[in-house]
């Protein structure tokens, strides 16, 4: 006969469950914590306002768009649900990231370190 090497049967069982019982309860308070909303939320709703206002902008032949943009369009664009599922994460990074968008500046969230 060959003997296996390793833990037994029984404490392979035992850490098993342990191990699947522990990333449950993780997952559990994850979701209790976050819900519907991902911890990176923020960040993707800054994404998606940049990204709107930087289309906009791209598009924007005589530059009144961009103007109206920087002058309050943003956040009447929010205010009108026009920022999508996207805003609801964080409505005020979203607005932000639509003023750095029309603005032509860089997106805070480029680079390896913010």
């Amino acid at each position: 006969m060959h003997r296996h090497e390793g833990p037994s049967r029984g404490k392979f069982a035992v850490g098993l469950t342990v191990a699947v019982v522990l990333a449950t309860a993780a997952t559990a308070f994850l979701i209790s914590t976050f819900n519907e909303r991902p911890p990176w939320g923020t960040d993707i709703a800054y994404e998606g306002g940049f990204v709107q206002a930087s289309r906009i902008r791209g598009y924007d032949v005589d530059g009144s768009r961009t103007k109206a943009l920087l002058a309050g369009e943003c956040a009447l664009m929010e205010r009108q649900g026009m920022g999508g599922d996207r805003a609801v994460h964080d409505p005020a990074a979203w607005v932000a990231g639509c003023l750095d968008g029309a603005a032509g500046r860089p997106s805070r969230n480029q680079g390896l370190v913010r």
